[in-house]
């Protein structure tokens, strides 16, 4: 099969609309904060792509191990019993973990659609080009928007078996109780046996986690203040991020790895027609990355009434996917 294209995007003005609504209604919440699903922007992809290839950002490193070196028994968890099926990965990104998945599933000759879901346009067109040249028979449907709309949309397309991958610990972007609202929504979206691979960052030495989220070299705060000069850019805002400043922290308790931008001095910012005031010191909530023990892995997916089918750990033992199944 030759490979296709089909980018069914959400029009670009109502995009436009919800994202000046969620930036307003962040920062105008206590305390202020701002979504990070909107740092994928041309240049928060290509910071972030930065971010991955510090050395001391373990994550990427851990998962690849897994997708590297232990594909075959990641398939044989998670391919449907001889029928085909559609292989969708949620936030695909560049898809440099998966990547060695599909090239196990293509020389097996596996009958399977990859359906790339990611809220990036950019990065959906750069995934696109890569894989129709590594891949030309890969059937690939991308899909930019927000994850459960796309899924709509991809079970609109076909009624295959659903494989669901969400990788990078992406599901520590979420409070918990954000985390077991998205893993509910999550299975009501799939039907009986459909499946999900979740990438989980294990709770471990404390100073690991944060020297992987405060990097001198300064690119996760490049990364974090990316998002006032998107802001300034789409929006019409008048954000200096020079008066902003990237403060990380981690508790080992909670297991919340948290990052913040803090005010440098009294001021007021406007987005288009709006103003924003913000004291010195006062601080913008911008993104959590939570790290799981098992038993709250095990927790979250009972409480989400999916079955654990089973769960592969990298050679540190510091990152594990777990696959759960839609009983």
């Amino acid at each position: 099969m030759n490979l296709q294209l089909h980018s069914l995007s959400r029009a670009e003005n109502d995009y436009d609309d919800l994202f000046r609504l969620d930036v307003l209604e962040g920062l105008r919440s206590s305390p202020k904060k701002l979504s990070s699903k909107y740092f994928y922007d041309k240049i928060g992809d290509h910071l972030f792509q930065k971010i991955m290839a510090m050395p001391d950002y373990y994550l990427t490193r851990c998962e690849l191990d897994i997708f590297k070196n232990k594909t075959e028994e990641l398939s044989r968890l998670i391919i449907p019993e001889n029928e085909p099926f559609d292989l969708i990965e949620l936030g695909a990104g560049d898809a440099m973990k998966s990547t060695f998945l599909l090239q196990h599933l293509i020389e097996k000759g596996v009958e399977f659609t990859y359906m790339p879901i990611d809220i990036s346009g950019n990065i959906l067109s750069i995934l696109n080009e890569k894989l129709s040249k590594q891949f030309p028979t890969l059937e690939i449907t991308c899909l930019e928007g927000d994850y459960f709309e796309m899924l709509h949309k991809a079970a609109s397309l076909s009624d295959r078996r659903k494989v669901i991958l969400f990788l990078g610990s992406n599901i520590g972007n979420m409070a918990m109780t954000e985390a077991e609202e998205f893993c509910l929504h999550l299975k009501h979206n799939l039907a009986s046996e459909d499946k999900v691979l979740i990438g989980f960052d294990l709770q471990k030495n404390p100073h690991i986690i944060l020297s992987a989220y405060n990097d001198r070299e300064g690119i996760t705060a490049a990364f974090n203040l990316n998002l006032l000069t998107r802001i300034n850019r789409e929006l019409d805002g008048d954000f200096d991020p020079d008066q902003f400043q990237h403060y990380q922290t981690y508790d080992p308790v909670s297991g919340a790895c948290k990052s913040f931008l803090i005010s440098l001095k009294n001021q007021n910012v406007r987005i288009g027609n709006d103003s924003i005031p913000f004291e010195e010191h006062e601080l913008i909530d911008m993104e959590i990355s939570q790290k799981f023990s098992p038993e709250s892995i095990r927790e979250l997916g009972e409480k989400s009434g999916f079955m654990i089918n089973g769960e592969i750990k990298d050679s540190k033992g510091w990152f594990v996917d777990t696959i759960w199944q839609v009983p």
